[in-house]
């Protein structure tokens, strides 16, 4: 396994690397530079195939290890990825295009899981009642599914699959990784590290692809659940599919997080955090802010603090230990993101910083777009409700808190939404009634610690059980109930 400029890429199965059989390659790109630093192969049904019986011919003797060997590994893991740590963030960073500073706190967050996961012999305990009825005793028990996949998106390479594979393994579960074939490398090193544990061949996988791969796993019968994050239409589609194959399914999608700013808010606070949700990671990833909606007084205070800021932010190749923000993944990316800021502009929005085809010293092949501002015509209009995923930040003025607190629960998205305020009475308000899945006090990305679920609401989440800390052993476990009698004769004998 290599991962040079122009060198292709590896599959991991059955505990050794193998090129896939398909002929068809993807080019990985800098999208900070445009240089191309390598190829990845798309794999076949063939190769998907392979991998699945690997994983279905491990499972038997991984669920047989007692939760107390299995998460020997996970220690193991996180011994290595720290040793491994500036490698794998610096490879984050040349894929993915994000700050170097940003890579490394996806990749430790991404650890935490690992150590979360490494708590299943308390987290895995079922429980019992005796004497149910006479002499009768009651016991659920939790067991592994079996194989187990998940397909992870382009913004966090690091991180999401790590929401995942610590705890399927500790639970006895055989685990397939299909990583984003935009940004594959970094998973190469992870898996690099994985090898060197000595697990069971075949107990972890790595299938690169696109949806050809993602088809064959849904519909492939030793698949029994299938994990996924990314775009909410995709999210749809990888649980319809997934369900109507009988698996068990988690899909978080899409979002429009909005942040409300009071007028008693500390200004000065408020956006250097709204700056970093809105234009961290380049504005791609789910809890980036969408929409700032200044009340009252706080419209002519907050709006020109934050345009001052946006337009200091340093923009360029995320090695550069100067730089606050990156590239977005490609130049469709770019188009699309430019054209979202143009149909807001047609319908009546006002841009207030534009930072749209900017030059950037030596960079002029890279994908950039600055921190962009657009005060909207409308809580109504298209732009309030579509996802850019990209650095615009929108500004929907509001007269009141209900106000605003209507247009969160009015948007088909629910992942996260935040309030900034000095009154615990409007932060409660908020609290209580924003209807989605993650609410931020004074926070202006509020990330779910590893022993928390990461949850998501209404068109941003698709499934029940969400991903990470107790939601992660539900999910990765069957419950089993055993109804047990020893009658009084049966016991004399011995």
């Amino acid at each position: 396994m290599t991962t040079t400029a122009r060198s292709l890429l590896s599959n991991y199965t059955a505990g050794r690397w193998e090129t896939p059989s398909s002929s068809r390659v993807l080019d990985i790109h800098n999208p900070a530079t445009g240089e191309t630093l390598g190829g990845v192969p798309l794999s076949s049904r063939d190769d998907v195939d392979r991998a699945v019986q690997a994983a279905a011919a491990a499972f038997d003797g991984w669920r047989r290890t007692p939760p107390t060997e299995r998460i020997q590994y996970l220690f193991k893991l996180k011994h290595l990825l720290e040793e491994e740590f500036e490698d794998i963030a610096r490879t984050t960073t040349l894929e993915c295009g994000k700050t170097i500073t940003e890579a490394r706190g996806e990749l430790r967050r991404g650890i935490e899981n690992v150590e979360v996961a490494c708590g299943i012999p308390s987290m895995a305990m079922g429980y019992n009642v005796e004497d149910i009825a006479s002499g009768i005793d009651e016991i659920m028990i939790r067991q592994p599914l079996g194989v187990v996949a998940a397909i992870t998106p382009f913004n966090f390479p690091g991180m999401i699959p790590l929401w995942f594979m610590p705890y399927a393994l500790a639970c006895g579960n055989c685990f397939i990784l299909k990583p984003s074939e935009r940004v594959p490398m970094t998973m190469q090193k992870v898996y690099a590290v994985l090898d060197r544990l000595g697990l069971p061949p075949g107990v972890v996988s790595l299938v690169n692809g696109d949806k050809e791969a993602v088809d064959a796993l849904i519909e492939h019968p030793e698949v029994r659940a299938m994990s996924f994050v990314g775009s909410s239409p995709v999210a749809k589609y990888i649980y319809a599919q997934s369900a109507a194959h009988g698996k068990r399914v988690q899909c978080q999608g899409g979002a429009k997080n909005p942040i409300v700013v009071m007028p008693d808010a500390d200004i000065e606070m408020t956006v250097k955090l709204i700056m970093d949700s809105a234009f961290g990671c380049a504005g791609q990833r789910c809890l980036a802010a969408s929409i700032a909606v200044p009340i009252g007084a706080a419209q002519q205070t907050f709006t020109p603090a934050l345009l001052e800021a946006a337009a200091a932010r340093k923009v360029g190749n995320g090695l550069e230990p100067d730089v606050e923000m990156g590239p977005v993944i490609t130049a469709q990316s770019r188009e699309r993101i430019e054209q979202l800021v143009d149909r807001g502009i047609a319908e009546g929005g006002r841009v207030l910083l534009d930072g749209r085809r900017p030059t950037i010293t030596g960079l002029d092949r890279g994908h950039f777009v600055k921190p962009t501002v657009i005060e909207l015509a409308s809580p109504a209009s298209e732009l309030a409700s579509t996802e850019i995923f990209g650095p615009v930040l929108s500004v929907s003025n509001a007269d009141s808190l209900d106000q605003a607190i209507a247009a969160v629960n009015g948007s088909a998205y629910g992942n996260m939404a935040c309030i900034f305020t000095s009154s615990g009475a409007a932060a409660r308000k908020f609290r209580y009634e924003a209807r989605v899945g993650n609410v931020g006090v004074n926070i202006g990305t509020p990330a779910p610690m590893a022993f928390f679920p990461f949850s998501g609401w209404k068109g941003s989440f698709f499934g029940d059980l969400h991903a990470q800390g107790k939601d992660a052993i539900e999910f990765y476990t069957d419950k089993k109930i055993v109804v047990e009698r020893w009658p009084r004769e049966w016991s004399r004998q011995f």
